[in-house]
């Protein structure tokens, strides 16, 4: 079984965890031999937070419940709050998820906090450019670790812009092998272009009954 802890702090953009966690959450495209995946909502206090888009989330548990394991994945939204100090409990805890080989996706702003506690100094990541980082991130020395990508997969640490959620989503289901192969291209392109062939064919994906 996976865990996902879903970082949640004031601010948090709403869109960029999006195709993520719907997929994860619902499992609706998921093989049959998936492992099954429980998401829960983490943040530095249990106190209810509110996202950009002016949802309330309560969350259902702090930084020091989280599990660090192989199956454990952790989850770092953008948000206009990440310089806050509260914050770097999470960051640490990045650090030991990645170093047990536990997965960590870190979009936009959560990127800049990774790299000003040193994460991105000596692995392939991106995030809303190089220059973005130098300025946000007084302790980033990773620069030429940078590839100019929308999102970027390195082993268990999966990195993108503010631009890239889908296919930040896309590397981050790719890791955890729970879609089929040609299940998860299918969904990437329809969702990329909008092309009915990819539509139907992820209905071969679905459940009877559920092609809607």
């Amino acid at each position: 079984m996976y865990t996902v802890y879903v970082y949640v702090l004031d601010t948090l953009a709403d869109w960029e965890l999006g195709y993520v966690i719907a997929e994860l959450n619902s499992g609706r495209f998921f093989k049959k031999e998936a492992p099954p995946v429980v998401l829960k909502t983490v943040s530095a206090s249990k106190e209810p937070i509110q996202t950009m888009g002016g949802l309330t989330i309560m969350p259902t548990c702090s930084v020091e419940d989280l599990v660090v394991g192989e199956t454990s994945v952790m989850l770092l939204p953008g948000a206009d709050t990440w310089n806050g100090p509260k914050h770097e409990a999470i960051i640490e805890k990045a650090g030991e998820f990645l170093a047990a080989g536990a997965t960590v996706g870190a979009i936009c702003g959560a990127t800049a906090a990774l790299a000003n506690y040193g994460l991105l100094d000596h692995r392939p990541h991106t995030s809303n450019g190089q220059e973005f980082l130098e300025m946000v991130s007084p302790g980033y020395q990773g620069q030429r670790f940078y590839v100019d990508k929308p999102s970027v997969a390195d082993h268990n640490l999966m990195t993108a812009g503010s631009t890239g959620a889908l296919l930040w989503a896309k590397q981050i289901i790719k890791r955890l092998e729970v879609f089929q192969p040609n299940t998860l291209e299918a969904w990437y392109e329809y969702f990329r272009t909008g092309a009915p062939e990819y539509f139907f064919a992820l209905t071969q994906a679905l459940p009877s009954g559920n092609e809607h």
